[in-house]
């Protein structure tokens, strides 16, 4: 038996040493709940682990992107429904005025007033509608593109029309007129008539913008969660498998804790031999 170097006590101390390390390492991964903490533990997977990170974080600002767009045309959707409603007036009042036979010029002439009124609306409410400082009805929202995936090139394109009294030909409608000529009642009805179709139309590209948002918004949401799932399989710590390692290195560390306390005591025997 050597005494100067003791062989035994030096592999049970390297074995005590792995053994805590591995239970450095253990007590790393369980704490933070990932299996891979730095590169050293697994560098391919931490790689495909940080594309699919920046992926799912892609989707959900996508997602988000998304939701605000269907604010915005919600917001667009909500001033076209009151303008329908100050149309549908506006139709109610030129039938009114074409009632000649029951009207003199001064009903004509209050109708009239009203009219002015509900036109002035309509291009407070183009000047007015706006989203984040964009303003959305006066003609000015053309070639805007949402970002609605992760990725380059996945964007949506949006327009929305001009929706003042003038761009739906109703500035000039002018019932006061219609007793000196009658023919002016089917041109303003056919005018007023125009205007709503328009304004119907705008609405229902509006409609099919939302539509198709909401479905962009469930496939993004479910895209992440798939990826998510996927990521968590690379990245994240089997707790069970994990906790088994735990307590298999405790015991091997007691284990070659006692083993080289019994090493060291040999030299020691041998020298009480001796003496």
């Amino acid at each position: 038996m050597r005494i100067v170097n003791n062989i035994m006590a030096m592999n049970a101390h390297r074995q005590l040493v792995i053994n805590q390390n591995g239970i450095s390492k253990s007590i790393e991964k369980l704490s933070s709940g990932l299996r891979i903490n730095r590169a050293g533990d697994d560098a391919a997977g931490l790689s495909i682990s940080e594309k699919m990170r920046s992926q799912i974080r892609g989707l959900r600002m996508a997602s988000k992107n998304a939701q605000d767009g269907i604010s915005l045309i919600q917001t667009a959707e909500g001033a076209l429904t009151e303008v329908h409603a100050i149309l549908q007036r506006m139709r109610e009042l030129v039938i009114q005025a074409a009632n000649l036979g029951t009207q003199e010029q001064e009903d004509l002439d209050a109708l009239q007033n009203e009219i002015v009124q509900l036109i002035e609306e309509i291009d407070k409410i183009s000047e007015r509608t706006e989203f984040n400082e964009k303003k959305l009805l006066d003609g000015s929202y053309t070639g805007q593109v949402f970002q609605i995936g992760a990725n380059e090139g996945q964007t949506m394109s949006v327009e929305i029309g001009a929706m003042s009294a003038a761009a739906l030909g109703v500035d000039g409608l002018d019932v006061s007129a219609f007793i000196s000529d009658s023919s002016l009642i089917d041109t303003a009805l056919a005018n007023v008539d125009d205007a709503i179709k328009t304004v119907s139309e705008e609405r229902s590209k509006l409609g099919a913008y939302q539509n198709r948002l909401e479905h962009t918004i469930a496939n993004l949401d479910n895209a992440a969660e798939n990826l998510q799932a996927a990521e968590s399989r690379i990245r994240d710590v089997d707790m069970a498998y994990e906790m088994m390692n735990f307590t298999k290195f405790q015991i091997l560390q007691q284990a070659s804790t006692a083993m080289l306390a019994q090493a060291n005591l040999a030299p020691q025997s041998v020298l009480q031999l001796l003496g």
